[in-house]
């Protein structure tokens, strides 16, 4: 997993917002856990990356 947000990381299914958006930081993807990988396959949430961008903060 990658240890600071990626900004040049494409958009991926299970994020909420693009990679890099002010207000939202990254978090391990609940679909594998942060091991990039389901079943010897590339996690579709997170494209393997291991992290999925979520909104931060309260409001």
């Amino acid at each position: 997993m990658a240890d600071k947000p990626d900004a040049t990381r494409p958009e991926q299914p299970g994020d909420e917002a693009p990679p890099g958006t002010p207000g939202t930081g990254q978090n391990v993807c609940p679909k594998c856990k942060g091991d990039g990988r389901i079943e010897n396959r590339t996690c579709p949430e997170c494209g393997g990356s291991g992290y999925v961008v979520e909104g931060i903060g309260g409001g």
